[in-house]
């Protein structure tokens, strides 16, 4: 059964992560142009700003929240992201079909040929394939794995090569 709440009113909840406990800021000569940090548990709340401060133009020229979720985290990809920066990104998959994974990667390739690092927390396979990234696997410690050895690569190829097998596993 399925109840809906007619005044249901909420907001995200503030959350702040203790991995600067784990990172070490290095000053250098080169200094980025720009830095974003992407978060898919906060994006509602980023459209809604990016709306507010009235810069829908920098984001592709429609607000984010008229478009579809995926559509609007692409946009975001395309059109805010510039070059020469650093980016992070948490589960920027969230929202996106795997034909937009893949088109992110092409987006990340012109970036980083144009100077720009990232960091990126992901689950997804085709994210995790970019060539010539360091993957952790973060379980009890950090540890630099091959991409053919993380779990969700195997998981989806096993999944793929056996998808009846592993649905009649599933449901069976």
């Amino acid at each position: 059964m399925f109840t809906c709440y007619k005044k249901f009113n909420f907001a995200s909840k503030e959350t702040h992560s203790d991995l600067n406990q784990y990172l070490k800021l290095v000053k250098g000569f080169i200094k980025p142009k720009d830095a974003f940090f992407f978060r898919a548990e906060s994006f509602y709340n980023f459209a809604t700003n990016v709306d507010e401060l009235e810069v829908s133009a920098s984001y592709g020229g429609r607000s984010l929240h008229s478009q579809s979720h995926g559509e609007s985290f692409f946009s975001v990809f395309m059109n805010r992201l510039s070059g020469k920066s650093l980016y992070i990104l948490d589960e920027p998959e969230a929202a996106l079909s795997p034909a937009r994974q893949m088109s992110i990667i092409t987006r990340m390739h012109d970036l980083v040929q144009n100077d720009s690092q990232f960091i990126i927390a992901t689950h997804s396979p085709i994210i995790m394939a970019y060539p010539d990234s360091i993957i952790y696997e973060i379980k009890d410690e950090f540890r630099i794995v091959k991409y053919e050895e993380t779990e969700n690569y195997n998981v989806m190829k096993s999944f793929v090569n056996n998808t009846e097998r592993f649905l009649n596993i599933l449901m069976g």
